[in-house]
């Protein structure tokens, strides 16, 4: 028997020479493995992806979700959103060819379409909220125009927002987060101008005004109203119920003028505090007392003052700021000037019926359960009363002319370190304004200054 005989050099020259082979070789064969599963996976995921919803979908519609939420447990609710846009469109914005006169917008929304638009072009561009986007998949959303007229409808007749789903095609909670943003935006954009201070040139119309009217010296007149808070937290009926009401509320002070401009406004506090004190909070005297105000110098009956004041009610305390009238008038001195003071103090009743009147959104009870999100609510219907009465009334004051005077008119500022002293002259101030002397001489003054006016007799 031969043995076979094995050349160890040969053999492991040949061995090394196919290992390069036969790596590429699995190595391909790998690759190729990879490429096959990589398409079955896509395939799978595509047959799933189309598959799946259809099996599951009964499952998710008889489920609900413990957030609830459109996925589990809502149905879906096909609203003609564009229908709907350009029917709103055909309604009103559609020039002469529209279904609707301009009066009927008026009424309806309590403005004139230009004013109208002029909102609707500020927001647009100053919250992206209100621009029109588009779903996952390519519909169309609710457009900047049906968001602003839920938010105004909702203002206008207090209505609650499921009814605008009719109409303006939005669901509920769309059109409560729309007035939310309706109301920061109208804020933000018109606050400064819309709910400003009296600048010097104001001051003066001011004045002239009350001038004309018998009251050298009156910056306007001042009441209170409450409004009826209906979701007020049951913790806090009792720091917000008064005997008189006999309901939560939420109190709003106001200085208006003849014009029924809204000069001052301060909304928030509970409803069991009065007037009196409620003017110890309320800023309106703060920059009196700061000596931030634009001088106010007048004469009645040959007598000098320089501070304005406001016609209010008798429950007011003797301030040298405020007048009121007389409850029990002696003389005929007394009755003719408690019959004017009446008279010119109805501004403020009525332009509170007026706001009410245009937004019944605070004429009935509040149903936010937010004392904040009220707030911004007054505050936007304020506003807005502002711009109408500056749009519709020809003595509205001009709001180009106040962006262009508005640094001309104040003197700059410089502020005082010296904390003893701006305390000292704060006090003092505070002490003329609270002065029941300086009150009753400046009272004094106009009865007798009304009186010569009408030559020394009554006047029905």
């Amino acid at each position: 028997m031969t043995t076979p005989s094995y050349d160890s050099d040969s053999n492991s020259s040949s061995s090394s020479d196919d290992s390069p082979i036969l790596s590429t070789q699995m190595l391909n064969e790998l690759r190729r493995d990879d490429d096959v599963y990589a398409e079955m996976t896509i395939d799978v995921v595509d047959t799933c992806a189309v598959h799946v919803p259809l099996i599951l979908s009964p499952m998710l519609i008889c489920s609900k979700g413990s957030h609830g939420g459109s996925m589990s447990g809502r149905r879906y609710i096909n609203r003609d959103r564009k229908e709907r846009h350009d029917l709103i469109v055909n309604d009103y914005f559609n020039g002469e060819n529209s279904k609707y006169t301009p009066e009927k917008f008026r009424r309806r929304f309590r403005m004139d379409i230009k004013l109208f638009q002029r909102i609707l072009r500020a927001i647009e561009a100053y919250d992206d909220y209100f621009t029109q986007k588009v779903d996952a998949i390519g519909n169309p959303g609710l457009s900047p125009l049906q968001k602003i007229i839920s938010s105004i409808r909702m203002l206008a007749y207090g209505c609650a927002a499921d009814i605008l789903d009719e109409y303006v095609q939005i669901g509920e909670s769309t059109a409560i987060e729309s007035l939310k943003r309706f109301c920061d935006a109208v804020i933000g954009i018109f606050e400064k101008q819309y709910l400003r201070k009296p600048d010097k040139d104001d001051v003066a119309k001011l004045l002239k005004e009350g001038e004309d009217r018998v009251f050298p010296g009156m910056l306007g007149s001042l009441d209170c109203m409450h409004w009826h808070w209906k979701n007020c937290p049951t913790a806090w009926h009792g720091t917000h119920t008064n005997g008189f009401k006999r309901v939560p509320t939420l109190i709003l002070e106001i200085v208006a003028s003849k014009n029924l401009w809204i000069w001052h406004a301060f909304f928030g506090m509970a409803g069991t505090n009065n007037d009196v004190n409620f003017l110890d909070r309320s800023p309106l005297f703060d920059d009196l007392v700061n000596d931030r105000s634009p001088l106010c110098n007048y004469v009645v009956n040959g007598h000098h003052y320089n501070m304005g004041y406001y016609l209010s009610d008798g429950i007011y305390p003797e301030y040298a700021t405020l007048i009121q009238t007389i409850s029990n008038p002696s003389s005929l001195k007394e009755k003719l000037f408690a019959r004017h003071q009446e008279s010119v103090r109805k501004d403020v009743e009525r332009a509170f019926g007026v706001l009410q009147s245009r937004w019944h959104i605070i004429k009935g009870p509040a149903r936010m359960w937010n004392p904040k999100d009220l707030g911004k609510i007054m505050k936007t219907c304020i506003i807005l009363h502002n711009m109408i009465v500056e749009s519709e009334n020809s003595q509205g004051i001009d709001p180009q002319s106040w962006q262009s005077e508005g640094k001309d008119t104040s003197d700059n500022v410089v502020p005082d370190h010296d904390f003893t002293f701006l305390f000292s002259r704060m006090n003092t101030r505070m002490k003329e304004i609270q002065n029941k002397r300086l009150h009753r001489e400046l009272k004094i003054d106009l009865i007798n200054h009304l009186w010569e006016l009408h030559g020394g007799q009554q006047v029905d």
